[in-house]
């Protein structure tokens, strides 16, 4: 699909991802159901237009409607076995967008997107680590079969679900990942919802063979977002890793009927440029974000 390698890419400037789909699809009046992955196959067209409208935006990356298309998630709604029908359609609606729009031979590409498993490892939890490795490697295999140029491993706050979904990718494919974990603030510093610091991060992951390492969601607004840039930049100098950023659209804030995200795009450009000179290379948008914030950010 693109003419250079995505590992090649992500390394010769700045590479603008997405930003939400969940909240752009309710935002259109998209009844998500039980199930919003399986949307890649009941509703297409809906899916495509989401992706469109981030490509028009000056996205250089789309990420596959897939964050919880893994068998241990989809078995909570009876769907695990409709894993690879999920995730070969869901790269096939974003190489569809993607073609329509900048054509077959442009320099854009679609990442394979891989969630968190919502349980957690024993002995805290259910989860064995086997059977993590298993879904996420099923996940990978079905997502290059459809077609992506590469994988994003996001919202993560395990290190050890993050390592074995890791390694589970890197069984099965050679193409390019990022990792990227939710963080909250803690005292003037940054851990995870379990406690995780971006040294422990840094540490685990760069031995790991990760392309970018960084951070997505969370709780943070966007001055912490800033500051938390500032840390992983320092930590990440002397590796081979990328630094990864998608910040939501500032603090979210809970009202009646659900969260809310207030801040503009010019707002979340600004906060973007500042996150790009501190040494990010990789930028795009989490939760609350539109085509309009991603516009703003890549100069639209």
């Amino acid at each position: 699909m693109a003419k250079v390698k995505l590992s090649e890419r992500i390394k010769s400037g700045t590479f603008f991802l997405d930003g939400a789909m969940g909240t752009q699809l309710i935002d259109s009046g998209i009844e998500m159901g039980r199930c919003g992955d399986y949307l890649s196959v009941t509703n297409p067209d809906a899916i495509k237009a989401v992706h469109t409208a981030y490509l028009k935006a000056g996205s250089d990356a789309i990420i596959t409607n897939t964050f919880g298309a893994n068998t241990i998630t989809l078995a909570k709604h009876g769907m695990e076995n409709e894993l690879e029908n999920i995730c070969v359609s869901a790269a096939k609606n974003a190489i569809d967008a993607v073609e329509a729009v900048c054509g077959k031979d442009a320099d854009k590409y679609v990442l394979g997107d891989i969630g968190p498993s919502g349980d957690f490892f024993e002995p805290v939890g259910l989860l064995k680590a086997e059977d993590l490795r298993a879904a996420i490697a099923a996940q990978t295999a079905a997502l290059e079969k459809g077609g992506v140029d590469g994988f994003i491993i996001e919202t993560m706050t395990d290190l050890e679900e993050a390592a074995a979904a890791v390694e589970a990718v890197k069984s099965v494919s050679q193409l390019p990942v990022f990792i990227s974990f939710a963080f909250d603030p803690a005292g003037g510093k940054f851990r995870t919802m379990m406690g995780v610091s971006t040294e422990m991060i840094v540490e685990r992951m760069v031995p790991l063979g990760v392309d970018a390492i960084g951070f997505n969601c969370g709780s943070l607004d966007m001055n912490e977002y800033v500051k938390l840039a500032e840390i992983f930049a320092e930590q990440l100098k002397d590796t081979t890793a990328l630094l990864i950023v998608e910040a939501n659209a500032g603090k979210p804030e809970l009202v009646e009927g659900g969260v809310l995200f207030n801040l503009t795009p010019e707002e979340f450009a600004a906060a973007g440029t500042k996150i790009l000179a501190i040494g990010a290379s990789i930028i795009g948008g989490c939760c609350g974000t539109t085509p309009a914030h991603i516009a703003a950010l890549a100069g639209k």
